[in-house]
């Protein structure tokens, strides 16, 4: 983790990840040491699977750690602004339409708000700004006409909607 990416993250995702920080330090490090202590006392350590497992979930614990330590420390968290203008951290309201929107079954109205790559979760309509629709959105205003470039090919869509989300 040499590297100073910037993360761009929105209030709401930034303390989702300080609390899951807050969670990993504070609660699960002392269950883990707690697992381990109580594996040592299984005996020879050289065949006890029950160490091995509490010591790889050490290991995923600090690293998981070290990764959000990271992140939260080249954080850039957005100032989501009360323009009309999509940027990172607004939620916008979307009609799809065309032949490859009703292929994907995606034809009508939907609403995403665009975050950060590392908030990025589709299942809750969370876009990231580097994807193809997040992307052709940013900058762009109510009314406006977009076509994105998907793996599936072209996907048009019409912003019809512009909201803060905080």
């Amino acid at each position: 983790m040499s590297e100073s990416k910037e993360y761009i993250l929105t209030p709401e995702g930034k303390e989702k990840l300080e609390a899951e920080l807050n969670q990993l330090k504070n609660v699960t490090r002392k269950e883990v040491s707690a697992k381990i202590k109580e594996a040592r006392s299984f005996g020879d350590l050289s065949e006890n699977a029950e160490y091995d497992a509490a010591k790889d979930e050490q290991a995923e614990v600090e690293a998981r750690i070290n990764t959000i330590e990271h992140m939260l420390k080249y954080a850039k968290v957005v100032d989501v602004e009360s323009n009309d203008i999509v940027t990172v951290g607004k939620k916008v309201h979307l009609r799809f339409y065309g032949e490859i929107a009703e292929m994907m079954d995606m034809a009508g109205e939907a609403v995403y708000t665009i975050v950060g790559s590392s908030e990025a979760d589709p299942s809750e309509n969370k876009l990231s700004f580097e994807s193809p629709i997040g992307a052709v959105c940013i900058n762009k205003s109510v009314g406006d006409e977009v076509v994105a470039e998907t793996p599936a090919g072209e996907v048009q869509f019409t912003i019809l909607n512009i909201e803060k989300t905080v």
